[in-house]
């Protein structure tokens, strides 16, 4: 566990992080061309790392392509446990100019081979056993490694007495459940396209993040885009209640919540805490360009404006 001579420590487990080219509208009306690291286990890596963790992430990097990954992330500050999968990595290329995301290009990293995933789960493991918490990011499609990795990899990490936050939905969160979870994220809208709830309606998501509660994970949390995320602590449905600024892009957001949970666990505060350092996290992403990205002042500034409250309690602090 965490001491005071050091920062508190974080494995992020990524399975296949991503190369990401950006063209973007600079203020003149030029263009500007931004290369960065991608992938939900580098956004969630990021904001953990500005909000005081020492994270090393684990993933899965091959080609050209990740070793210019690996170096972007390294550069970041972020410790790498690189497995080299003898491929190249994915990619993709977007233009974001119009204001909107385009797709103009998408290389979707390989399966992994056996011996790739066995190094992996490895290295995340080793990493994990002396890390004040665990991260856990989805793959970027379902075929690169198997569910049952997530199972596997939960169980054994509870089982070193090591905290789990998972940002996950679909096979993956079944697998991560049936391993053990101290805080399961979930978006309503994957949750709802997954099977695992009726509707938006408040009812129906309480009702699924009770069964999610039986299924393995100690906390629940829903994120609803516009809406006040939900949590289920001890049996209590709560409600972070965020202060509603200007969004420039909601892309990320549920990542940084989920990185603001996780280094509050780290840092040893109470769940109600960390939900609003989570809230803090999320709401500071949306209000710049970058996923996962943002300023730990900022960060820090929004949570004191965060209230998590008993659901349906009326006013704010």
């Amino acid at each position: 566990m965490s001491t005071s001579s050091r920062a508190p420590s974080a494995l992020v487990f990524a399975p296949s992080p991503l190369l990401t080219v950006t063209l973007d509208a600079a203020p003149n009306g030029s263009t500007e061309l931004h290369v960065h690291a991608g992938g939900q286990g580098h956004w969630i890596a990021r904001m953990a790392s500005v909000l005081g963790l020492d994270v090393t992430l684990a993933g899965v990097f091959g080609g050209e392509i990740g070793a210019v990954l690996r170096g972007i992330v390294e550069n970041e500050g972020i410790s790498v446990v690189s497995v080299d999968i003898g491929q190249e990595s994915g990619s993709y290329v977007h233009d974001r100019r119009s204001g909107e995301r385009e797709v103009l290009a998408t290389v979707d990293p390989p399966p992994l081979a056996r011996h790739a995933l066995d190094d992996l789960f490895g290295a995340a493991l080793a990493t994990g056993a002396r890390s004040d918490v665990a991260i856990l990011g989805g793959p970027h499609a379902d075929n690169i490694v198997p569910a049952e990795v997530y199972e596997r990899l939960c169980a054994d990490l509870r089982a070193l007495e090591v905290p789990v936050v998972a940002d996950l939905s679909g096979p993956t969160m079944l697998a991560a459940l049936a391993g053990g979870l101290t805080v399961l994220k979930v978006s309503h809208e994957d949750l709802i396209s997954d099977g695992g709830a009726e509707s938006e309606d408040p009812k129906h998501l309480i009702d699924a993040m009770r069964k999610m509660h039986d299924d393995g994970a100690e906390v629940v949390v829903i994120s609803r885009a516009g809406d006040p995320a939900l949590a289920l602590v001890e049996g209590d449905v709560l409600e972070i209640v965020t202060p509603g600024l200007q969004m420039v892009d909601h892309h990320g957001a549920g990542d940084s919540m989920s990185a603001g949970i996780a280094a509050g666990i780290a840092q040893g505060m109470s769940m109600p805490e960390a939900l609003r350092l989570g809230g803090g996290a999320g709401t500071a992403n949306v209000t710049r360009r970058g996923l996962g990205s943002g300023r730990k002042d900022l960060v820090l500034g929004l949570t004191e404006s965060v209230d998590v409250r008993p659901y349906g309690k009326a006013g704010k602090k």
